[in-house]
């Protein structure tokens, strides 16, 4: 296979000269007349002298130097002729580069849209501009990195290297220049802003707001003679823009706000900043009751005073200034034996002595980078090393290699891992740096107001009162600041080079656990190669001398990243793609592929006010304030302590693997033994994996115990949300979310402890089939063994082990005992979620696109007095179709009698609605036959392709709708794909979305250890067809059932009820089940009532099908008629779902 190959390492000096004049060649036509080509060379080599000395740049006959700009020596001698080929220079820029989009006004980004909307280009041309983006991208961060180091020279050098090489200039955009204007405008230097809007209207570039907002920054900190000003003001109106808008698009740090001011009222000293825009308001018809300020009641409050909340606002600032948190391992409550005693003042010897040792290996490296930096090449990474002091990037490779598993992990991960912390950290600094953090504080102090108890009721959503706040501040920095991201290549090249120093300076003496043997050092880590499914892999290895010292040492403490801890205060809310969440810690508003930047640059094209719903539900959500049930979780860590327990989910310790086959000494070994002793080691592998997440999670669970605390949430690019803190939140499995309370408490009232009950016996899973009524006399009739699990959970008669989750169904069994104890149980404070799950949710959502009344009745859209179960109906008729085939004489018909049940079905049937193959089906039943008893294991394959082939059958007998609709998603997004584009589409709420799945080859960076394969995605690569068509149909329906959540936790809010998600999972106190559900069905019906598949249809026409043109290409005649083609609906009535009590229960 082909792989274009990306040397990172003086990629920016010498390989762009080598790639340019091939991108050229590819490019442009032929030039036949001699004499222009000599002209052309005449031309190069007059630039080329005019940039090699400051003394040319000032009045250079190629280059015309703006009158705006003059400095008061430049403006005695204006005649300066103007380069005739200056429109020449800018229509084949303006048709060559493809310019990175930073600026919030937007114009670059409708050229990248355009750019998208052409016919697919060739793949070498793909493979061409996907290397420009890498290249301009690195050039961008590289200068910022100047900026920030506070290097004007350095910077300015660097642009010289594309800007003096006609080249290389393609890889220039104007942002190249402003950012170099910033570096000297901090200096108060406009000669040297002059130059570079010389050099940049030279490549035929336009000025842009930013390149104003610099040159007026400077002229505010050094005030030239109001002239200057004036022409640099007209030049700006006579460019388009007008100086209102420098304060209203413009990304300002520290003070250059102020100076921009300053040098206005040079020239007009009334000026005044312009206001604030007016808020807008959200037009979805879904949400006019929501935005509808005649119906807007105040933000409901914490019960935290203000003084509390500002507390625990600093406690989190200063978690996040720390970068990481070191907390006490559950573990440690073991007594320290003389042996782990010892290992822990050799480990702490060795870590000094590693620490000095990288230190050094780091700053040789560093040295050897600098000298490279003043010949004729350039290192790329040398200034990323240069913007943190050297004991952080330290810290960093230390962390790395104290949180090594014995096992190792992939080098992509730890090279990946290592660039982001370091990405992090100097994202932070710059939020130091810039006075942002001032600004977030203050503005906090104000945003305090409308949580707090003891201050008075607003009547704003979270993000109105952060927006209006910022409003009202008028002065200092932006809060956003202005994109500096690394591109994904660079990252992991730093992350590499972290690696290698690491690998190479770590070493540990051969004898230290054995005297006998040499005193030789030896490597702590080690590079090794190891096959997987995907193909080899390069793996880093600690040496088993440190994973023994590791294992014996049984350290007390472990350390995260702040990111990874529960917030102490409420989150900063959400006001726009870019801002939110954390205090200070960078986190994306959309989680997404490594490398991938489709999805930031969708959500930064769409007005801010389409994406109001979803993030005031992404707040609504991270305002949800949490406790530990501590009584819980201090017996599931006795157990965790005591060995764990597999069956109740607390993974045992790696020494309580079974023991390893014994292979006879000598021999080689035969290979049913060496497949033995490869299965024991994954066995020791998995067991390790697990024990260590169960350890994390019940660590930072024990760290919090004490604690309110509260998740940031953000979503994935289907719109799905999830908490940001990665180890332990509420999505966990069953024993992370019995330790889970809501830290508001609410009295039950009426049916709250009915509802408890309810609740427990779900969790138990015993009574699916069964109405409510029967469910709640069936826990009345077992309130005997409820009550002793309750007080015996250890001791007693353990009935809450025998359940499908047992360990939220002891805290729920607890929970009931204190409620029915209490002389008034409708009293009683409750603090327990109660939840509430859709019925196959996919499935519902498919049934209400197609009014499929079969359907509907089958997921419990319809009402009925019992709950209808799909997948016992599947598996009803699978085996009526098994009875008809072994009648035949069917052989794998007739084995597989007394074999079909529910269990076995139920994973295929749930995951067709979320397209699931038949090959993808056969394996999940395969597993399935695996586990039943009895089961022949000769025909597993066989009668797993029966048996999905069955199910595929009987859900197109029952869904014809939802099978219509499927392959009609299917069909569009094939047809799309194969025009060279990706499958866009608008959820209800507003939220733009597009699939990430393309074709794209593999960068492979030419790394020391190993050459590492990195994936980039770029809107230019061809998509992915076979992952376009497959991915469609769920993709749009995980859509679908994120708007139905999101609009009833929208919705709950209004009502003041507490309600968090775990997708198709609602929860809320027992007081409030009933009025949640009715929320969630008015809002199902609300949504499904609108046109969503018309809608569909008809963004998808104007997007992929241009309309006015006279005549189409056969394919687009083609999509055109599929696209307009809808399925048609069937009859069923859709607020049906409103009686409907099993639609979520």
């Amino acid at each position: 296979m082909h792989i274009r190959q990306l040397k990172v390492e003086r990629r920016l000096s010498i390989a762009a000269a080598q790639l340019a004049p091939e991108g050229q060649v590819k490019n442009k036509p032929k030039v036949k007349a001699k004499g222009k080509t000599k002209t052309k060379a005449k031309a190069k080599d007059k630039t080329k002298e005019s940039l090699k000395s400051p003394e040319s740049l000032k009045s250079p006959e190629s280059l015309k130097i703006p009158e705006s700009l003059k400095s008061p020596e430049s403006l005695k001698n204006p005649n300066s002729p103007k380069s005739p080929k200056a429109k020449v220079v800018a229509a084949w820029s303006q048709s060559h580069t493809v310019p990175r989009v930073i600026y919030p006004h937007g114009k670059p980004r409708v050229l990248a849209v355009k750019e998208a909307a052409k016919p697919p280009r060739s793949q070498s041309g793909a493979k061409d501009s996907s290397q420009h983006k890498v290249l301009q991208q690195t050039i961008h961060s590289n200068l910022e990195c100047f900026l920030f180091l506070q290097k004007p020279e350095e910077a300015e050098r660097f642009l010289l290297l594309y800007h003096s090489s006609p080249a290389k200039r393609r890889l220039l955009d104007v942002n190249a220049y402003n950012i170099v204007m910033r570096c000297w405008a901090r200096q108060g230097n406009l000669k040297h802003v002059n130059r570079l809007f010389s050099m940049l209207e030279a490549t035929g570039l336009q000025p842009s707001l930013d390149s104003y907002a610099a040159a007026l920054e400077c002229m505010g900190r050094v005030p030239p003679p109001a002239k200057a000003v004036h022409r640099c003001v007209q030049q700006l109106k006579h460019n388009g823009f007008h100086v209102d808008e420098l304060f209203q698009k413009c990304l300002f740090e520290e003070d250059e706000k102020e100076m921009v001011l300053r040098a206005v009222r040079i020239v007009q000293p009334e000026y005044q900043l312009p206001p604030p825009p007016s808020p807008q308001t959200c037009t979805s018809s879904l949400l006019q009751d929501f935005y509808s300020k005649e119906k807007m009641v105040s933000y409901p409050k914490l019960d935290f005073s203000v003084q509390e909340l500002q507390e625990r606002f600093q406690q989190q600032l200063e978690m996040e200034l720390d970068n990481t948190v070191t907390i006490e391992s559950v573990e440690s409550t073991k007594p320290l034996t003389p042996q782990a005693g010892k290992a822990r003042e050799l480990l702490a010897t060795l870590r000094s002595q590693w620490h000095d040792s990288l230190l050094q290996a780091l700053q040789k490296s560093k040295r050897s980078m600098a000298r490279l930096t003043t010949g004729s090449g350039y290192n790329t990474l040398y200034p990323y090393l240069c913007l943190l002091p050297d004991e952080e990037y330290v810290a960093i490779m230390m962390q790395i290699l104290n949180s090594l598993s014995p096992q190792g992990e992939s080098l992509a991960v730890l090279a990946r891992e290592l660039g982001n912390k370091i990405y992090d950290r100097h994202v932070t600094q710059r939020k130091l740096r810039s006075h942002q953090l001032e600004k977030v504080q203050e503005i906090y102090q104000g945003y305090i107001q409308l949580l707090a108890r003891d201050s008075q009721p607003h009547q704003y959503l979270p993000r109105e009162y952060w927006e209006k706040l910022v409003a009202d501040a008028g002065f200092g920095p932006s809060l956003n600041l202005r994109d500096c991201s690394w591109p994904y290549v660079l990252l992991m090249r730093l992350g590499m080079h972290m690696l290698e120093l690491l690998v190479r300076a770590a070493k540990v003496p051969r004898n230290i656990l054995n005297p006998r043997l040499e005193p030789k050092l030896i490597p702590v880590l080690y590079h090794i190669y190891s096959f997987r499914s995907s193909g080899q892999v390069g793996l880093i290895k600690p040496h088993p001398i440190f994973s023994q010292i590791m294992s014996d040492a049984a350290e007390a403490t472990l350390t995260f990243n702040s990111s990874a801890i529960p917030m102490l205060c409420p989150p900063v809310p959400w006001t726009s793609p870019n801002f939110g969440a954390f205090v200070l810690n960078d986190t994306k508003l959309m989680r997404f592929v490594d490398g991938a930047v489709q999805h930031q640059l969708l959500l930064e094209q769409c007005p801010p006010v389409n994406l109001h719903p979803v993030l005031d539900a992404l707040n609504q959500l991270g305002n949800c304030a949490w406790k530990i049930n501590q009584p819980v979780l201090d017996i599931i860590i006795s157990i965790f302590n005591d060995k764990g327990n597999e069956r109740l989910d607390i993974p045992p310790p790696v020494s309580e693997a079974p023991r390893p086959p014994t292979v006879p000494g000598g021999s080689a070994g035969s290979k049913t033994q060496k497949h033995e002793l490869l299965l024991y080691k994954k066995k020791v592998a998995e067991m390790h994996s697990l024990r260590m997440d169960a350890l994390y999670k019940l660590s930072i669970a024990n760290y919090v115990r004490d604690k309110v605390f509260w998740f940031p949430h953000n979503m994935d690019f289907r719109g799905r949300t999830y908490p940001c803190p990665p180890y332990f939140n509420h999505l966990g499995n069953d024993v992370t979310r019995a330790i889970l309370l809501f830290a508001e408490g609410r009295p039950l009232g009426p049916k709250g402890l009915d509802w408890l009950k309810i609740h427990l016996v779900n969790l138990t899973g015993l009574k699916k089939k069964n109405a409510l009524q029967e469910r709640l006399e069936y826990a009345n009739e077992i309130m005997e063994e409820i009550l002793d699990s309750a007080d015996r959970p250890l001791t007693g008669r353990r009935w809450w082990m025998d359940t499908d989750e047992p360990w939220q169904a002891l805290a729920c069994c607890m929970e009931i005992a204190k409620a029915s104890r209490c002389p008034d149980p409708a009293a009683y404070v409750s603090h327990f979620p109660i939840h509430q799950d859709g019925s196959c949710n996919g499935l519902q959502h498919y049934a209400a696109l197609g009014r499929d009344l079969i359907g509907a009745i089958s997921v419990n859209l319809m009402p009925c007095s019992v709950p209808q179960d799909v997948y016992s109906v599947v598996a009803q008729q699978v085996e009526e179709f098994r009875k008809k085939d072994a009648e035949q004489g069917v052989r794998i018909a007739q084995v597989l009698q007394g074999f079909i049940s529910r269990k076995v079905v139920k994973q295929t049937v749930m995951t067709v609605v979320y397209g699931v193959t038949r090959y993808g089906g056969r394996l999940q039943m395969e597993k399935r036959l695996k586990e039943i008893d009895g089961f022949p294991e000769e025909y597993l394959w066989e009668a797993s392709q029966y048996l999905v082939k069955q199910v595929f059958n009987s859900i197109k007998e029952m869904f014809s709708a939802t099978r219509d609709i499927q392959n009609w998603l299917t069909e569009s997004a094939k047809l799309i794909a194969q025009s060279g584009r990706t499958v866009e589409w608008v959820t209800p709420l507003g939220l733009p979305i597009v699939q990430p799945y393309y074709r794209s080859k593999p960068t492979v960076l030419n790394c020391g250890m190993q050459h590492l394969s990195v994936k980039t995605f770029y809107t230019n690569q061809k998509p992915d067809t076979v992952k376009q068509k497959n991915a469609f149909p769920p993709n749009f329906i995980h859509s679908l059932d994120s708007t139905h959540m999101m609009l009833t936790a929208l919705h709950c809010l209004r009502q003041g009820l507490t309600f968090v998600s775990v997708h198709d999972c609602y929860w809320t106190h027992a007081l409030t089940v009933d009025v949640m559900n009715q929320i969630c069905r008015q809002q199902f019906v609300a949504l499904h009532s609108e046109r969503i598949l018309q809608d569909l249809s008809k963004f998808m026409l104007e997007t992929y099908c241009s309309p006015g043109r006279e005549t189409r290409a056969l394919w687009q005649k083609k999509l055109m008629e599929q696209l307009s083609n809808v399925p048609e609906t069937g009859e069923f009535n859709l607020k049906k779902v409103m009686d409907s009590t099993y639609f979520f229960s």
